[in-house]
């Protein structure tokens, strides 16, 4: 995912200002299941620090032994490790391990895709056995540009392809700043979520109220730009104010959010819907459709910690297109 990989990059960075040479392990292949799907990364440092893990944290020491040669050495490799007698997970994961040291140009343009909110893909290379290969590694394309995050050429005409298309970083925007908007900005940041808090001047927030958020911006409803909600952002409002609420709403029903939730009972959202209509009635029946309100899952949710649970719950659910069950009812394995 796009956050993991961003973390993995920002430790990489703080690693080498402190002298030490990273390596990268990615999950390139799986046969059966396991705790985590292909894709997923983790950064060792040399001095055995870890940004990541790969599954429920029994690999990950022998990933850090593994790791040795490739520190030593420069050379990458594939280490397969059997889950199914010590993990319970009947899979057995293919990992490629490879230093990390992508260039000062990668680190710039990869910066500025973050900013930009512009999609990115990594594509793996390796074989599905136990070995070292210089032609191992992952290369990452940014902007039309190709760069392998080893700093060096590989000739990978003969192996094997793993690739992750990584979108933009998943954004929530919450138009609102009561505690339990506080509550909510703290649930979607541990998520690994952008946050950006929406509140009136006369509110006297600042950033600092809201642990976590990446932006906080003092604005009347009528002059925040909307154009700011892309496709792959959420908009959850909860102002606590009815008349604001309706305002808000009408200034950004032009646009797509991934999803869109409303505080409060349903006789509130019904009326909120009504009086909407009767300023836009001409709105796409698109934007309608997608607003959730009563916001959250039916948990039973009692404190605004709850609440942030139930609300994050259903934008999961909403932005992964899938029905929440319990997962022992799930007939099909947990990631299908």
């Amino acid at each position: 995912m796009t956050h993991e990989f961003k973390n993995i990059v920002e430790s990489n960075n703080l690693a080498k200002k402190e002298g030490y040479k990273t390596v990268l392990a990615t999950v390139v292949a799986l046969d059966g299941s396991s705790y985590r799907r292909p894709g997923v990364q983790m950064l060792i440092w040399e001095n055995r620090k870890f940004t990541g893990a790969v599954s429920g944290g029994c690999v990950e020491k022998e990933i850090e032994r593994q790791a040795t040669t490739v520190f030593s050495t420069g050379i990458p490799k594939i280490m397969t490790y059997d889950g199914r007698f010590r993990l319970g997970c009947e899979g057995v994961l293919y990992i490629l391990i490879e230093l990390f040291n992508p260039s000062k140009e990668f680190l710039n343009l990869f910066d500025s895709t973050l900013k930009y909110r512009k999609g990115f893909s990594l594509s793996s290379f390796y074989n599905k056995e136990d070995g070292i290969n210089a032609n191992y590694g992952t290369l990452c394309f940014l902007e039309g540009k190709t760069f392998s995050i080893q700093g060096k050429e590989m000739n990978t005409n003969t192996l094997l392809e793993f690739t992750q298309e990584m979108s933009p970083n998943n954004k929530l925007i919450i138009i609102g700043a009561e505690h339990d908007a506080v509550q909510l900005c703290s649930f979607a940041t541990a998520l690994g979520w952008d946050v950006t808090v929406i509140t009136t001047p006369l509110e006297e927030k600042n950033i600092l109220d809201f642990p976590g958020a990446k932006e906080l911006i003092p604005v009347e409803p009528e002059m925040f730009i909307a154009s700011t909600i892309d496709t792959h952002t959420a908009v959850m409002l909860m102002t606590h104010s009815y008349a604001k609420d309706l305002k808000y709403l009408i200034t950004i029903c032009n646009t797509s959010p991934m999803y869109l939730g409303i505080l409060g009972p349903s006789k509130r959202r019904e009326k909120l819907l009504h009086d909407f209509m009767e300023y836009k009635p001409d709105t796409d029946l698109d934007f309608i459709e997608n607003i959730h309100g009563p916001a959250g899952l039916d948990i039973g949710a009692e404190t605004p910690q709850e609440i942030a649970i139930s609300i994050m719950a259903e934008i999961l659910a909403v932005v992964r297109d899938r029905k929440p069950i319990m997962l022992k009812d799930k007939v099909k394995g947990i990631h299908q």
